[in-house]
């Protein structure tokens, strides 16, 4: 059978080859190796076998756009519903993609999950979600964290008013925080150059029956963080 990333498009050509006019940034470029699954780069980082093209940097950026938006912020829009902890069916999610992308396939979509080193979304059998990221509002269903301490990075400017007033989301339903001081860092650093670390009594918040919920291997949400539970990092 014919792999789906190999099927003519509606231009006769194969998207397979059409997409290699693209991939400036080999960083970006999805491949699959057939023994270790997606992965971004030239070759597996396992086992270093080149492995079969999937997507280019700009077919991903542009899959990526969408696959956050509907997941994120507007599932409405493109016709979709979405349940209490965030999942669409897939098969109605990859209906509404390839009316605005004919190459976007199921597998494509996949890839582009799989491969994600950020762990932005899931896919759980027929089913659709981003891990963390909403706008609008979602009831997610993750595993407590269980760990004493949580980290926020933050800029110099911010770091009184969040003492006196705690951490609570800004155009998001949860707030990000972080299960160690140096990916707290490298997430506050996009958003300012000295970023300053602030540390949370998870074991206390917890105790006082608020919720930490792990999104993934390195993010954990909250709906608020109170301020007797933050201090300043000992770094």
């Amino acid at each position: 059978m014919q792999d789906e990333c190999d099927k003519p498009n509606e231009t006769g050509h194969s998207d397979n080859i059409i997409n290699h006019k693209f991939h400036p940034s080999p960083d970006i470029m999805i491949r699959k190796c057939g023994e270790h699954g997606y992965f971004r780069g030239e070759e597996c980082p396992q086992c270093g076998e080149r492995g079969k093209f999937m997507l280019d940097d700009e077919h991903e950026m542009r899959l990526g756009r969408f696959v956050s938006g509907v997941l994120r912020h507007f599932p409405d829009d493109v016709g979709l519903d979405m349940d209490a902890q965030g999942w669409i069916e897939l098969d109605a999610f990859c209906e509404a993609m390839k009316k605005r992308y004919k190459w976007a396939g199921k597998t494509r979509l996949v890839s582009l999950v799989e491969s994600d080193p950020k762990q932005r979304y899931e896919i759980d059998d027929s089913f659709i979600r981003a891990r963390y990221g909403h706008s609008i509002d979602v009831d997610l269903d993750y595993p407590l964290y269980d760990s004493d301490v949580l980290y926020y990075g933050v800029s110099q400017e911010e770091v009184d008013m969040l003492l006196e007033n705690g951490i609570k989301p800004y155009r998001q339903t949860y707030i990000h925080l972080s299960n160690t001081s140096q990916r707290a860092r490298q997430a506050a650093s996009v958003h300012t150059d000295n970023p300053v670390i602030l540390e949370i009594d998870a074991a206390s918040a917890a105790k006082d029956g608020y919720e930490f919920l792990c999104a993934n291997d390195e993010i954990v949400l909250s709906k608020e963080v109170l301020p007797e539970y933050i201090e300043v990092a000992d770094e």
